[in-house]
């Protein structure tokens, strides 16, 4: 007969309304560089920066703080920008060449950057002309003149239209078709083949009444719109690419399909003019490739800038990625690792200047933004403040580290200077500087770290909206690898021509995968560190302000402790150097641990305090005294059936496919054995349904939700050996009158394993450890019920409330735990959550997430939620990541579910492995191979763009272009940016429209909202290497869709109306 459990009615409430100041979900900020950058656009007015994308994104950046985001709402892409000079409106043209106008928009004290208008030209026949092919009307380049009122529209078919910009119309009369151009060339010219399409539009900066216009076919035409004539005529026959018109206006530059540029005189002869001034190949006299964009720059010394794009020769260099700085008889190739977008120079643009005297060149490629300083001897790249590539190399694991002491900070900080000295000038300073950042400087310093494929682990100052980059910690040096070799030949190939210059950090290339780093700890008390790589190597570190040559000691650890019958199949351990190794400032290796066999580590922590390291492999873990230097314990996890963990990756297609076929296999089997019951019991299962449909029961008490049937997993699952979380407490293990250290293991067939250590006092205050070593007994074992993996264990004090970290209770830096109550342990595995009472390992609490919600839990943290309401108020709770994507947020110990949100797309695999939570409730995922998304699940700590804008739009211009759009809107909550604005006319006076309240339409949010570019940039994105992918994702990712839909189905509407508590 089936049971049910009523709840009380109602809610509590008081709780609801504490909830509200406790919990709030936001999506903040995007971290990092763009996905796939496909335009760029600067402001010389604003000195801000956009980046426009293949997904449709508008990003825009200015001092460090300031940013904007917004999101097209088709997803196409960016393929031109520009700027309406310092009115903070950006024009962008896709590449199904609709135009659209964004602005910052003013409403309720704060400002979006949102789509005002947009436009999509008509079809063929009244865009351009009755003949012709329906390619003919897209949009080639885009010219602003007249201040930006006005936009040049020059297409494929060679016409030139005119647009009104403020209200996005086309100027009937006004066009420039090409027929009407040849009536001012000779006819020898007009007898060839066509013009083709408009490669080029440039203005005169001191009379916007004049047009330069560039043909494909190789025509230079300046057009004179007041007059509808062509000014002068210059006649190219090579296949032009790229045009720039000096800032005098006397000389254009043009740049050519056969790698050569060609400089004409407009003062110079009659018109039309037949031949250039000067035509020369740089990387000649063989093939070269297009000169894409070329820019000329002058300057009062008279040694002029030539900056330009391609070129090189190209039979030895066609594959380089290259932008080439020209100043008198000085040349360098710059050599980037990805495709160059665009680039530009920050110079002056005020007309009364009679020279351009560049500061900077900006160069957007692929995958990283590079800024040179043309003002500084040499050129020196300028470090970037924010838009860092993350992905240099790319991602394998992160971890968060909050409230890093002031000691720390400034230790790390001055060992990431000494990387990179900066030169003794004082030029070399960002050049992207519009905007202010109004938000309150951090109460506390976040560090995130991020481990990479290449053996680094990169410091990231996470305490603000810039993500900015600190320090980067090799660990390569420590092994015998290929990148000498690499490093000769490199500097072999300097001296050759063209005289190439390797800029950029963006380097996707690992020297050995082996390098990969999978996990990392930091104590921020003593600045003692553990790195974790692919090949099972465990390396002890400590902060040093001052280089260094030492030797590191090597010990091995063999977790299969001589089992018989299990033979690893996967690659070789790495070999460390010997002898005295030179260390420069940093952190510096003081112990390497090699786990044998040498499989990828897979969890590892730290207890600087006890002088120790835990760490764990697919086939057990291990404990290392790493003050005397000897291992303590190593215990094997294996099953006795488990080979698959013996493969190592290099098999990883075929454990992969053994591993779905046992999981379909457990799936028939389960289905089979259901129907027969379901067949058995079907008679009585109706009988039972049908009179509890007769009985009349209270209609307004609600029913708990009958529980899903769990499947137990198999002992002889495969990986079941693998381990999945490490953990140290000082609690009660052995009896309740006395507490010790303990370490606790959890493995993927759902056993915890408890040892209680023994810890000679001595080693408190000492680097060295007494001649009494460390000890190690196994006190208890705990077996899971369905095996289910364990993510996470951690132990609560007396008032249920998690340890502190080491040193923090010593050190008085927090409170000190209670250990006069019973403790418990807190157990969360992929299925549920469990409280144990210590020592007995008795349940107490438990919630089961997999039978109430259809989900398995893929992250866990216990994060500090502060009230928005009263400063002294906080509670710790459980935060936890779903393979659904879902957030939920869990009370300790009572577990009663709080609020649970949808964060990430339950097919972003590698974004939910990714994933790490903060202590104060905010968390990190890749969106992108190249982006961290940041949420935070609390009402009180969010970090999110807050800043100043100081524009200048026509009196009539805002409220003329600004068109309200129904569209679904998005909550704030999903992570809007807000920004204050001081909007200025054109005399400067404050723009009254802006004080509008109720008369004013709401904004469409959607178009700003993070969550919609999250959408956009991460629907079509495969991370390699990102997290923790395992099988079990991918089960999960390729599960049947009737399942997908019944979970669905489960997903609680309501956050009030949470599931109920079963304790047992």
């Amino acid at each position: 007969m089936m049971k049910f459990r009523f709840r009380r009615q109602g809610a509590d409430p008081q709780r609801e309304k504490l909830k509200q100041e406790l919990f709030a979900f936001h999506k903040t900020v995007e971290h990092g560089f763009p996905n796939q950058p496909s335009a760029l656009a600067f402001d010389p007015e604003l000195r801000i920066m956009a980046i426009g994308t293949r997904s449709g994104a508008v990003k825009i950046y200015g001092a460090p703080g300031v940013e904007f985001t917004g999101l097209h709402r088709d997803a196409a892409t960016v393929t031109q920008m520009h700027f309406l000079p310092g009115q903070g409106r950006l024009l962008t043209l896709l590449d199904d060449s609709s135009l659209h106008l964004w602005e910052v928009v003013h409403h309720n004290g704060c400002a979006h950057l949102e789509e005002a208008l947009h436009h999509q030209p008509p079809s063929r026949p009244s865009f351009d002309g009755a003949s012709g092919l329906p390619s003919l009307a897209r949009i080639t380049v885009v010219l602003l003149v007249a201040a930006g009122d006005l936009a040049a529209l020059g297409t494929e078919g060679g016409s030139v239209f005119f647009l009104d910009v403020p209200t996005l119309t086309l100027l009937e009369g006004q066009t420039l078709g090409p027929d009407e151009v040849l009536r001012s060339v000779p006819d020898d010219y007009r007898c060839g083949k066509a013009l083709g399409p408009v490669e080029s539009l440039q203005g005169h900066l001191r009379d916007p009444t004049k047009i330069l216009i560039g043909y494909s076919r190789g025509l230079l035409v300046i057009w004179n719109r007041a007059a509808r004539c062509a000014d002068r005529v210059f006649l190219g026959n090579q296949q032009l690419e790229s045009v720039c018109w000096e800032r005098s206006g006397r000389t254009l530059v043009s740049s050519h399909s056969d790698g050569s540029y060609a400089v004409w005189a407009t003062d110079a002869g009659d018109s039309p003019t037949t031949q250039p001034t000067v035509a020369t190949t740089p990387y000649g006299p063989f093939p070269c490739k297009a000169i894409s964009k070329i820019l000329w720059r002058n300057c009062a010394s008279g040694e002029h800038f030539v900056v330009f794009s391609g070129g090189m020769p190209r039979a030895s260099y066609g594959d380089r990625h290259c932008v080439s700085v020209l100043q008198a008889e000085t040349l360098v190739t710059l050599d980037f690792t990805s495709r160059v977008i665009d680039f530009f120079t920050v110079h002056s643009t005020r007309p009364e200047d009679e020279f351009d005297e560049p500061q900077a060149l900006a160069v957007l490629l692929e995958e990283e933004l590079v800024v040179l300083d043309l003002q500084t001897p040499g050129w020196p790249a300028v470090p970037a403040p924010y838009l860092a590539p993350l992905h240099s190399s790319a991602i394998t694991c992160s971890a968060h580290v909050a409230n890093v002491p002031a000691k720390l900070w400034a230790r790390i900080v001055s060992a990431g200077e000494q990387q990179n000295p900066q030169p003794a000038s004082g030029a070399s300073s960002w050049p992207i500087t519009g905007g202010r950042n109004l938000a309150q400087e951090p109460s506390q310093r976040g560090l995130l770290l991020t481990g990479h494929e290449d053996g680094t682990v990169r410091f990231w100052d996470a305490s603000g909206v810039a993500l900015r980059p600190l320090y980067k910690l090799s660990t390569a040096g420590l092994f015998q690898t290929d990148c000498e070799h690499a490093d000769s030949l490199a500097q072999a190939a300097e001296d050759d021509w063209p005289p190439f210059r390797k800029v950029g950090c963006f380097d996707p290339y690992s020297d050995d995968p082996r390098l990969g780093v999978q996990k990392v700890a930091l104590c921020k008390y003593t600045a003692q560190m553990v790195v974790a790589g692919t090949a099972g190597q465990v390396l002890v570190l400590e902060l040093s302000d001052e280089p260094s040559d030492q030797a590191v000691g090597v010990a091995s650890v063999d977790l299969l402790q001589d089992r018989e019958g299990f033979t690893w199949k996967g690659h070789e351990r790495l070999s460390p150097r010997t002898g005295p190794l030179p260390w420069p400032a940093g952190f510096q290796p003081r112990a390497l641990v090699q786990c044998l066999p040498p499989a990828a580590v897979t969890a590892v922590t730290l207890h600087a305090e006890w002088g120790l390291v835990a760490f764990g492999t697919s086939h057990g873990f291990g404990l290392f005294d790493y003050l005397r230097r000897s291992p303590v314990l190593a215990r094997c996890t294996l099953h006795p059936n488990d080979s698959l963990a013996m493969e190592g990756p290099l098999s990883r297609v075929k454990s992969l496919k053994k591993s779905l076929r046992q999981s379909f296999r457990r799936i028939r089997k389960s289905r089979v054995s259901g129907k027969k019951r379901l067949t058995a019991a079907g008679s009585k299962l109706q009988e039972a349904n049908t009179q509890l449909a007769e009985q009349a029961g209270p209609h307004d008490v609600e029913v708990t939700p009958v529980q899903r049937r769990i499947e137990p997993r198999s002992a002889d699952d495969s990986l079941s050996g693998v381990v999945r979380c490490l953990y140290f407490a000082d609690t009660f293990l052995r009896d309740a009158a006395h507490h010790g250290p303990t370490m606790w293991a959890g493995t993927n067939s759902g056993s915890v394993f408890a040892y209680a250590l023994e810890v000679p006092a001595a080693a408190a205050n000492s680097d060295r450890r007494p001649e009494r070593a460390v000890e190690a007994v196994l006190g208890k074992e705990v077996q899971l019920m369905h095996r289910a993996p364990v993510v996470a264990v951690a132990v609560l004090d007396g008032r249920g409330r998690p340890l502190p970290e080491p040193y923090e209770a010593s050190r008085d830096l927090a409170q000190a735990p209670d250990m006069q109550g019973g403790h418990a342990v807190l157990i969360a595995s992929e299925e549920q959550f469990k409280v144990f009472t210590l020592p007995k390992v008795s349940a107490k609490t438990k919630f089961k997430l997999t039978a109430h919600e259809g989900c398995r839990v893929r992250k866990v943290a216990l994060a500090t939620f502060a009230s928005v309401a009263c400063e002294d108020y906080a509670e710790t709770c459980l935060a936890c990541l779903t393979n659904l994507g879902d957030v939920h947020v869990f009370s300790v110990p009572s577990l009663r579910p709080q609020v649970h949100y949808a964060c990430i797309r339950k097919e972003d695999i590698s974004g939910i492995a990714s994933c790490v939570f903060t202590r104060h409730g905010q968390g990190f995922y890749l969106i992108s191979p190249s982006e961290f998304e940041r949420f935070s699940l609390s009402a009180r700590n969010i970090t999110e763009p807050l800043c100043s804008l100081d524009v200048s739009w026509p009196c009539d211009a805002m409220r003329a272009s600004y068109r309200p759009r129904e569209s679904p809107k998005l909550s704030q909550a999903n992570g809007t940016p807000g920004v204050v604005l001081g909007p200025q006319s054109r005399g400067g006076s404050p723009d009254p429209t802006c004080s509008e309240g109720a008369d004013t339409p709401d904004p469409p949010e959607a178009t700003l909202s993070p969550m919609s570019v999250d959408s956009a940039t991460s629907a079509d994105t495969t991370l390699d290497t990102t997290g923790d992918v395992t099988v079990e994702d991918v089960k999960d990712f390729l599960g049947s869709s009737e399942e997908s839909e019944k979970n669905l189905r489960n997903l609680s509407e309501d956050e009030a109306q949470a599931c109920p508590i079963l304790i047992g």
